[in-house]
């Protein structure tokens, strides 16, 4: 039996696959709310194909828990936050869920830690803490690093296809591990040590960090000239060994707006490209308020609050809010004391920020110029409704005349 320690966007569909594959599984929340919600054959997000993988491992005798098992295997799942001031990763809820699941587990056990960490954070966080309750890393308890690489809206597909990497201290448990995951993976899974399992995650999220702030300079430096920056990456990338990324309003989500700074925090001398890239991407939302004051002035448009953001999620078609670049820019705004904007998003239900709109069609009733935040597909199926309105459009998606870029 797998305990599968957090029921967050990782831990659950991790939970969900393995069940649905075979696999006696139990999962651990703290949150109660969550466990009973679940239990009751309720999901706590949504994403696509995620409800009949639900049923599946429902089907399948899946239960939900607020307490540890005693079992042979863990995986922990949980949140790694890092600090904003120093970029250093805070491995608080990994080791508060390492010393839980030891009150339990019997001498033999794995654990695996699948939640995104820094580079050394298990022989720094995680080793201490085993040894101090008395037990034998290698011996008594078998240390695991196991690193999703999954993105919210594609979730299930990723799960199945995505190629994996198992760490281990020791090569006979890492592929014991591994087998545990080709229960449902059918990518290619790479056994390896521990340290390089830390690593390859982050860089992994970095490298797609630093050429997102390539596009996003590009499009800085285009803007400055009047050129087409879309344009202009759509010749580039006609050469064979080119693949510039899209430009956008920021990063979101929990890995390449976070994971990234995990390296500078721990390297401030060396990660230089990497801090830099960083701050770029960072300063997008920064960029795009001030192209809403520059487009309202060559409008003759006086009140921000007939300005519109549509999109609040970090990504189209997912309800996950998490470093979202519109609430970065509802922050910058509040900071230069504009209040006023609207706001609205087909998959956040509940009230999240002030001006919140439920509706697409009063959203867009009340408003003279929309932000194109986020391409959900709904406004691409509903691109008719914006004639007549102003529109800075931060991803390259409205088929409409006379629209802005950023």
């Amino acid at each position: 039996m797998v305990n599968v320690i957090g029921l967050g966007y990782i831990g659950l569909p991790t939970a969900l696959m393995l069940a649905s594959h075979g696999v006696e599984v139990v999962g651990t929340d703290y949150n109660e709310k969550v466990v009973q919600s679940l239990s009751a054959g309720r999901m706590t997000f949504k994403e696509e194909g995620i409800e009949e993988l639900f049923c599946a491992a429902l089907e399948a005798g899946i239960t939900f828990t607020t307490d540890y098992q005693k079992t042979d295997t863990y995986i922990i799942s949980v949140p790694t936050p890092y600090d904003k001031f120093s970029k250093k990763v805070d491995p608080a809820y990994v080791v508060s869920a390492v010393k839980s699941v030891l009150s339990v587990a019997p001498k033999g056990a794995v654990v695996v830690i699948e939640s995104t960490i820094s580079p050394g954070t298990i022989d720094k966080s995680v080793r201490p803490v085993i040894e101090e309750l008395g037990f034998k890393p290698g011996k008594d308890i078998h240390l695991v690093h196991a690193p999703e690489r999954i993105i919210p809206g594609n979730m299930v597909y990723e799960l199945l296809h995505n190629n994996r990497t198992i760490g281990a201290d020791d090569r006979e448990v890492g592929e014991r591990i591994k087998e545990l995951y080709a229960s449902f993976c059918q990518g290619e899974i790479v056994v390896t040590d521990i340290r390089t399992a830390e690593m390859t995650k982050v860089v992994e999220n970095t490298f797609r960090a630093v050429n997102i702030a390539f596009a996003n300079e590009l499009a800085k430096i285009c803007r400055h000239d009047g050129m087409d920056v879309y344009e202009i990456i759509r010749i580039c990338n006609m050469h064979p060994r080119v693949n510039i990324l899209q430009p956008g309003p920021g990063v979101g989500g929990h890995c390449i707006s976070v994971d990234p700074w995990f390296l500078v925090g721990d390297y401030p001398s060396l990660a230089k490209v990497i801090d830099e890239s960083m701050r770029t991407n960072d300063g997008m939302p920064d960029f795009v308020l001030e192209r809403v004051y520059e487009i309202m002035r060559e409008n003759g448009l006086k009140d921000i609050s007939r300005v519109g953001l549509y999109g609040l999620t970090y990504k189209e078609n997912v309800d996950d809010v998490r470093e979202s670049p519109t609430l970065q820019l509802l922050e910058s705004q509040a900071r230069h004391l504009a209040d006023g904007l609207k706001v609205y998003d087909p998959f956040i239900e509940e009230d999240l920020v002030d001006n919140q709109y439920h509706s697409l069609d009063d959203f867009l009733s009340d408003v003279d110029m929309v932000v194109i935040m986020v391409k959900h597909t709904q406004i691409k199926e509903n691109m008719r409704k914006l004639s007549g309105k102003i529109i800075l459009d931060c991803q390259n998606i409205i088929d409409l005349p006379n629209v802005y870029h950023i």
